[in-house]
């Protein structure tokens, strides 16, 4: 059985195929010996693939990790300063990647896995899975405020935002307030928060996609189980607070 080469490297742990066809396009894949072209099929049991020299290992079993991130942990695999990383979390053998990011003053619920596909499809702009958040800021915003983020807010560098699902949490507590995203920019809701004029005291994703925190601690992590990983992958669409 044969497969594309982009998909089996993926496989292993490389990234999205996306970035396995950059891998090929720029010659640093060769398979017996000899460098390839994007397209080109081979049998992973029986095919020498290397990348930059180095023998492709063989795939890996893919691995779906749900981990509740705690502030102060920076959720990339390169360290900063002292600073744990979400990796360093998660007691696993394979190489894991996060799937986004949460800015280090950011909790809360982030996926880790070695599917480079499905880390892509999660990612891209164009798939446009939610992501909830709930929101605690300095002050109780007000109508206008609340109205300008879910039409879209006009970001210093020019950029709108999308518009976003926005609805306060529970009646008294009027400084926590439920955000529903569909796209990722960088510290998008304190930017938007800037913008009008208030400030995020506690920021904590509580969903992506389908997949719900839960009763998860900060630090805990679990196995995503095999429903909810199609769920992912199939992308269905949910609709947030019905009543906003």
């Amino acid at each position: 059985m044969t497969e594309r080469l982009q998909k089996v490297m993926a496989r292993a742990g490389l990234g999205s195929r996306r970035t396995c066809e950059s891998l090929i396009l720029d010659g640093r894949v060769s398979v017996n010996g000899e460098l390839v072209e994007i397209g080109h099929r081979v049998d992973p049991e029986r095919d020498i693939i290397r990348v930059d020299g180095k023998r492709l290992e063989a795939p890996e079993t893919l691995v779906y990790v749900l981990l509740n991130k705690p502030t102060g942990v920076v959720s990339s695999l390169r360290a900063q300063g002292n600073r744990e990383t979400v990796r360093d979390l998660v007691d696993l053998p394979q190489r894991l990647y996060p799937v986004g990011r949460l800015d280090v003053q950011s909790e809360g619920l982030i996926l880790l896995t070695n599917d480079g596909d499905l880390a892509h499809q999660l990612t891209h702009p164009r798939y446009g899975h939610e992501k909830e958040y709930r929101v605690m800021f300095d002050k109780t915003p007000n109508q206008s405020q609340l109205d300008a983020m879910r039409r879209g807010v006009v970001l210093p560098e020019g950029a709108r935002t999308k518009p976003a699902k926005v609805w306060f949490e529970a009646p008294g507590k009027q400084r926590w307030v439920r955000i529903v995203l569909k796209e990722g920019r960088k510290r998008q809701i304190r930017e938007m928060a800037r913008v009008l004029g208030l400030h995020v005291r506690q920021l904590i994703r509580v969903r992506f996609g389908t997949i719900e925190i839960g009763e998860l601690k900060p630090r805990e992590w679990r196995n995503l189980t095999r429903a909810e990983v199609a769920q992912l992958a199939s992308n269905p669409e949910r609709t947030g607070d019905p009543a906003r």
